[in-house]
């Protein structure tokens, strides 16, 4: 993946989000938008991760962790850190941490 347009960001979902397949709906989703990056449950009872890929598509994937997640899941809010450019690729698939 060439890193010209490429940026990243981090993000955390609040609500009912462990325990309903969260983590595996956004690997999917984020697959299925050539995103790059992770996502896991945190103690907090969130999930968070980091998001890398072509503007307009973490721009999109951070629209499906605001309004979407899975199907059994409530979102009370997400939280995304500002985009950044990025010079060199972090990352060559999307992951589901544990």
């Amino acid at each position: 993946m060439s890193t010209e347009g490429l940026v990243t960001c981090d993000y955390e979902v609040f609500g009912r989000v462990q325990g309903v397949f969260f983590r595996k709906y956004t690997a999917n989703q984020a697959k299925s938008l050539g995103l790059n990056g992770w996502v896991m449950n945190t103690d907090a009872g969130t999930v968070k991760g980091q998001l890398e890929g072509p503007e307009d598509k973490v721009n999109e994937m951070k629209k499906w962790l605001e309004f979407t997640g899975s199907p059994s899941s409530r979102i009370d809010r997400a939280v995304f850190t500002p985009t950044t450019p990025v010079n060199k690729a972090k990352f060559t698939s999307f992951a589901i941490k544990r």
